[in-house]
């Protein structure tokens, strides 16, 4: 039913220890439980993995471990953007021999190209690499928006299979549902737009919820990729909290804070990202008691 990068892809956490390392355990383990709930494929190095603040050998580590954990049951979708063109060039091939099975590109954040600039962008990254790149489009964190008209022309490079459409602007999702070729891949990038999305034509999400459920995401998203949206709505009116609270502060600080309190890792962020407030944990803790994932159960 899915085919590589549909369905459900979790953008990973990256887990740190106390002392602020990468924590290499909690990562097999995080990755283990994705793979044993179900999930699609795994989305490792992005921005819910703090990958700003992540080296290039930790961005391997980190894909070299999951690809081990996944045993070529699900492919890894590697998280390989930037503002300088060659340096992306670089990490994709990095990224490459570290296992990956394709790319997630995000757009030239800070220098703000034009759209003739994108195209230019993303054509050099695929001439570099015969890995399937999927684009990553999310206006509101680069300051950015890929328009239709140039992700159509992206869509014609062999390689460009899809993207992760996470501009929040439903018209735009369906002028690119409308334009771009069957076979190319339409995500949600947020988890709340996710059905919404597939009811015009999307092929999934890559999903921030999933790293605390991924067994519902994938029961929402396989009803929906059935067209059996009455299933789909349920699942979706039941976790709605969760995706909402997720961003009651900056991703990815809520969903490692939830995360910490179903005792799946421990709760350290690299500065800029800081943990959330009092408030903040109580509204997560109060959604994670409602469904019913809070700690004891769930502790590794």
């Amino acid at each position: 039913m899915t085919t590589p990068f549909t369905g459900v892809g979790t953008a990973l956490v990256t887990p740190f220890t106390a002392s602020g390392e990468l924590d290499e355990q909690a990562v097999r383990r995080l990755g283990r439980r994705q793979i044993d709930a179900g999930i699609h494929f795994l989305v490792p190095c992005g921005t819910t993995g703090e990958n700003p603040t992540l080296s290039d050998p930790e961005r391997v580590r980190i894909v070299e471990i999951l690809v081990e954990e996944a045993a070529g049951k699900v492919p890894v979708l590697a998280g390989a953007g930037g503002y300088d063109t060659r340096e992306v060039i670089h990490l994709a091939s990095l990224m490459k021999d570290a296992g990956a099975a394709g790319l997630l590109s995000v757009t030239p954040y800070y220098n703000k190209p034009t759209q003739e600039g994108l195209f230019q962008h993303y054509k050099a990254i695929a001439e570099s690499t015969d890995l399937p790149i999927i684009v990553y489009n999310v206006p509101g964190r680069t300051g950015v928006n890929i328009e239709p008209a140039t992700l159509v022309r992206l869509a014609a490079i062999p390689n460009i299979v899809g993207v992760k459409e996470a501009s929040g602007n439903i018209s735009q999702m369906i002028e690119i549902c409308r334009l771009v070729p069957q076979d190319f891949v339409v995500l949600s990038g947020d988890d709340a737009i996710t059905l919404p999305l597939m009811a015009i034509g999307g092929r999934g999400v890559i999903s921030v919820a999933s790293n605390e459920i991924p067994a519902e995401m994938v029961q929402m998203v396989e009803a929906a990729l059935r067209g059996d949206f009455a299933a789909a709505r349920a699942v979706h009116h039941r976790i709605a909290p969760l995706m909402v609270v997720n961003f009651v502060e900056a991703n990815p600080v809520p969903v490692k804070s939830a995360m910490a309190m179903m005792g799946l890792l421990e709760e350290q962020y690299r500065l800029p990202m800081c943990p959330p407030t009092a408030a903040s944990k109580e509204k997560i803790r109060r959604v994670l008691q409602d469904l019913q994932l809070n700690a004891p159960a769930h502790a590794h």
